[in-house]
């Protein structure tokens, strides 16, 4: 297992995705596979950076992690901000166009959507998410 630890910004986003990328690297990620991971880590990250300890900062952790059997990789953020669970929110209707539809949730949805599993968990005043990505082999 490989952890980054970094402020929670924005500008941060490109560094996580980097940490991540180079251990995808090392698996033989497919492209397409580390382009669907790489949104995810935009997204998740940049949720915490901009809600998780709003107005100020605080860290938070990237660990990324390599299961065999099938060949996956586990990416788990953890940040000590505000509890929020954001796999509870309702579903956005895809089915309406962007101007009916409601102001956020097609992040996490589209997350939910392109990883394998998604889950979180509160613990000791911590936010663990969790996503997790098969690697299938060309």
């Amino acid at each position: 297992m490989k952890e980054l630890i970094v402020e929670a910004t924005i500008q941060n986003v490109s560094k996580v995705m980097e940490f991540v990328d180079e251990q995808l690297e090392q698996l033989d990620c497919p492209m397409k596979t580390q382009m669907q991971i790489d949104v995810a880590i935009e997204e998740l990250f940049s949720n915490i950076a901009y809600y998780a300890y709003s107005p100020r900062t605080g860290s938070a952790a990237v660990r990324v992690e390599a299961v065999k059997d099938p060949l996956a990789v586990v990416i788990t953020f953890i940040d000590n901000g505000i509890q929020y669970d954001p796999l509870t929110r309702e579903d956005p209707d895809i089915t309406l166009s962007a101007e009916e539809r409601g102001i956020g949730g097609l992040g996490i949805y589209m997350v939910k959507k392109t990883m394998d599993e998604v889950s979180y968990e509160y613990k000791d005043g911590q936010n663990i998410l969790r996503i997790k990505k098969n690697i299938q082999s060309l």
